[in-house]
Formats: structure tokens, C-alpha cells, sequence
């Protein structure tokens, strides 16, 4: 086994891995392929590492990480990316012990593991859904599903399209929009929307500005970005980025122009998308973890993701716990309790209200 910087793994190495993944049987998913490793090693050089391991003298899998101080490593992208884990040959004999002992690792944190991951499931301290949209049988096969499971908000979102492209003007939806300009826009939306709701605003870090930037220019069968955008009177109103391979659009970056928030231009957005990919041969487009009345709306199943930590016996490994473990809970029990979250969503409004005077 040898440990490269992610930014650096060549065009051998990424064919393995390649191979390696279509041969695992699970979702296409595109944040699992090389290319957004190495998009994560160009705006992340300092952290950014992929273990390539190796049996009887042949590539066998790839360990996609980032080392933090005292060997404390993440997840490759942990914060944005939706889909993580090693991509290993079935049948591989190594533990998560011996992996993290070879890459000098004392822990290894994940949020959104994929399910079926052998060497780290076990470790993981919950489970999630991760909502999904089927439409491997085509788009009017989802609509027809969405008009009997949930006729009400079909019937309004329909209306609010119609409406919306009456008051505000001719409706034009770009499936994969290449106009940098239209990428920033959403960004912009993005922040706002961060800022006003009390989170984080991802995109004041500068690496994910680069890392989204660099993605939108990706263009590889199994890991393209693809930002869509709906138009009113080519105006824009409703912009999303994701990630694709050819079978799977992951869902990523979603927003709006606030202006239009009653005609409820995301949800317009999402099917459009919805039916655009399907189009494209796309079967499934996964929503990502993280609850949202969106998503419930829309979804027609759930993916299973884990998080948690794989950890190596020692006093790092202690520090570690110690640092991140009673967060981790505190959270856990916060979003376990309804009423809680309710309140703790709240505070958080109140404090993008304050953000924003």
C-alpha cells in the first residue's frame, strides 16, 4: 500500500478505481468516482490523500481521505460530500484497523457513508435515509406516481408553474447550463439563504467556492457537474448544482430567488429536473441526507447512508473522541427530539435575522 496527494493520482490509477467501482454493484454515485477526489485534492493539496492498496502485486482498492492534525482524517470533502467510503475489490481480506494504521490515521470521521461499506459500517453511530426520486421507469411513470400518492401538492406546484410563468413570464428550463454567470448567481442565492436561515455560510470558504467552480467545468461519463436553471422571461429563479454519472444525478446545491418564493420555484425546478434527467438516461436522482418537506414531497424511496468514526486504539484516538464525540450527541439528541428541533431551528432564523440587520 502507498499513499499518494489526491490531486496527483494519474490516469492508471483513476482507470483502476474506475474498474474497481463499476465492478461493487452499487449506485453510480458520482462523488464515489476519482474525479471529485481529485477535484477535492486541487482546492485541498495540504489534506487532500488517497491510499492506493495493493494485493499479490495489483491495484485492489482506493482509501479516498483528508489527515488533520494528530492523524484525526475525514472523509474526502467531509461537509459537502453526499457519498463516502473506500472502493475496494470484493472479497478483499484488510480490516479498518490495518487501513488506518497504514495511512497513520488514529480516526477516520464520515457523515454520509454509503451503505454496504464492510470495513466502516460497523463503526457508524447512526443511520439516515437519503431520499431518492425513481425514475428509472420514466418521467410519466413518476408523475402518474406523484398524482396518486400525493395529489394535493401535485396539483398546487402544478398551478404555481402555470401561474408563474403567467405573471412573471415565458417559463424556459436549461437542464445543464454552462454560463459561469449563472453558476454565480445561485451561489449568491445560496449564501443568502445560509445567512437568513442561521447556518454556515458554505461558500465564504473560498476552497468549496473553487471546488464547485471546478466540478461545473468537469465533464467525465462518471462525474460531470451540471447546474440547471429555471427562467422567467430569461430571468433566472430557480438554479441547482449537482453532480452526475450516467445513471445517477446527485442532488447538491439547491435555491431560488426569494422575489418568487410564493409560486414555490424549487419544487417547479426539482421536476423539471426530474424529468430532463430521466430523459438523459438518468435513473435515480438522490436528494441527500437531511430532512426537508421538499424532499418528502418528492421522493419515491430511501438510500441508507452512516455516520460516525473508525478509530485505532491509542491515546489520539482518545483525543479525537474527546473533541468531537459529545457534539456528535448533543446534535443527534437535538434532531431526535421534534420539538427540540423545532426550537433549535428557531434560534437559528432569529439569528440570520440579526445576521442580516
Amino acid at each position: 500500500m502507498h499513499v499518494v496527494k489526491a490531486a496527483e493520482l494519474d490516469e492508471g490509477e483513476s482507470e483502476s478505481w474506475r474498474e474497481l467501482r463499476a465492478k461493487s454493484g452499487a449506485p453510480a454515485n458520482p462523488f464515489m468516482e476519482p474525479e471529485f477526489t481529485v477535484a477535492v485534492g486541487r482546492v485541498r493539496p495540504r489534506s487532500a490523500r488517497v491510499a492506493v492498496i495493493e494485493d499479490d502485486g495489483a491495484v485492489a482498492g482506493f482509501f479516498p481521505y483528508e489527515n488533520g492534525p494528530l492523524g484525526h482524517g475525514r472523509a474526502i470533502g467531509l461537509g459537502v460530500s453526499d457519498c463516502q467510503g473506500a472502493v475496494l475489490r470484493p472479497g478483499l481480506r484488510l480490516t479498518a484497523r490495518e487501513l488506518l494504521g497504514a495511512c497513520a490515521l488514529s480516526a477516520w470521521e464520515f457523515d454520509n457513508l454509503e451503505a454496504g461499506q464492510g470495513l466502516f459500517v460497523p463503526d457508524s453511530a447512526e443511520e439516515f435515509g437519503s431520499p431518492v426520486i425513481d425514475v428509472g421507469e420514466g418521467y410519466a411513470a413518476y408523475e402518474e406516481r406523484l398524482r396518486e400518492q400525493s395529489p394535493k401538492f401535485f396539483r398546487t406546484t402544478s398551478a404555481k408553474e402555470r401561474k408563474l410563468g403567467r405573471q412573471a413570464g415565458d417559463l424556459r428550463f436549461v437542464f445543464d447550463e454552462r454560463d459561469p454567470a449563472a453558476l454565480r448567481t445561485l451561489m449568491e442565492w445560496k449564501s443568502a439563504q445560509y445567512r437568513r436561515t442561521g447556518r454556515r455560510d458554505r461558500f465564504a470558504q473560498e476552497w468549496i467556492n473553487a471546488l464547485v467552480r471546478g466540478l461545473h467545468d468537469t465533464r467525465a461519463p462518471a462525474c460531470s457537474g451540471v447546474l440547471s436553471v429555471l427562467y422567467a422571461a430569461d430571468r433566472p429563479v430557480a438554479a441547482h448544482f449537482g453532480l452526475r454519472s450516467r445513471t445517477v444525478l446527485s442532488c447538491w446545491f439547491p435555491a431560488y430567488d426569494t422575489e418568487f418564493a410564493k409560486y414555490s420555484p424549487g419544487l417547479i425546478l426539482h421536476l423539471r429536473m426530474a424529468e430532463a434527467a430521466a430523459a438523459d438516461g438518468i435513473g435515480v436522482l438522490d436528494l441527500g441526507r437531511g430532512a426537508a418537506e421538499y424532499k418528502d414531497a418528492l421522493k419515491t424511496g430511501e438510500l441508507r447512508v452512516h455516520e460516525g468514526s473508525s478509530t485505532r486504539p491509542g491515546p489520539r484516538a482518545a483525543l479525537y473522541w474527546l473533541s468531537r464525540e459529545p457534539a456528535r450527541r448533543a446534535h443527534s439528541y437535538v434532531r431526535n427530539r421534534p420539538r427540540l428541533a423545532a426550537y433549535a431551528q428557531k434560534t437559528l432564523n432569529h439569528i440570520g435575522r440579526f445576521r442580516d440587520k
